[in-house]
């Protein structure tokens, strides 16, 4: 996974509330096997309309989304996720997501920032107003800023170490490799092991 500790970008403004992951990715695109590929799949029903924020050229490219309260609620679908990073978006700006979509999102790589919906309101205005305007989202420095202003947001300290790094929960698991296997060396012989088979996968 690319690390992620300052991203600047343009906005793709989606002043819609309460955006849940099947409107995301509709359910008859997660059955594919693989982690990649979703692009084409992203806001599925609504990219048919031609005049969809996805659809116009003048936000081609542009990798912040800005949402409306709400976001990413109903199923836990890490697919929602996937299929935004495949589109291209590094961060999503709201001023509330759907608890699991949060945590999924920054397992894989896409930053979900909380920010007063007031800020969220002016930033869909600003971006809707000028297709061309970036804004920056520094995790570092934990604020985004636009315009000359700075706007503070918190994010999990596990969430934002990982995402500094480039890791996911698979990568910090190999990296204690050494540890896992010491421990499994002094495990006592009465205490459960996988078997060979288990072990030669």
């Amino acid at each position: 996974m690319d690390p992620l500790t300052e991203h600047t970008g343009r906005c793709l403004p989606l002043r819609r509330s309460d955006v849940d992951t099947d409107q995301i990715i509709p359910a008859r695109h997660c059955r594919r096997l693989t982690k990649t590929g979703y692009a084409d799949a992203l806001f599925g029903h609504w990219r048919k309309d031609p005049g969809f924020v996805l659809n116009r050229p003048e936000h081609q490219g542009a990798s912040i989304l800005l949402a409306g309260p709400h976001f990413g609620t109903g199923s836990s679908r890490e697919h929602a996720v996937w299929a935004l990073r495949d589109w291209g978006v590094r961060a999503v700006l709201a001023a509330s997501f759907g608890d699991i979509f949060q945590r999924n999102a920054l397992r894989n790589g896409v930053l979900a920032v909380r920010l007063p919906d007031a800020v969220v309101d002016g930033l869909l205005d600003r971006a809707e107003l000028d297709p061309t305007v970036t804004l920056t989202v520094d995790l570092r420095g934990q604020e985004v800023r636009a315009d000359g202003r700075r706007w503070p947001f918190e994010v999990d300290a596990r969430a934002r170490r990982l995402l500094l790094e480039g890791l996911d929960d698979i990568e910090v698991a190999l990296r204690a490799q050494d540890a896992i296997t010491r421990h499994e060396q002094t495990r006592p012989d009465w205490m459960p092991r996988p078997s060979a088979a288990v072990r030669r996968r």
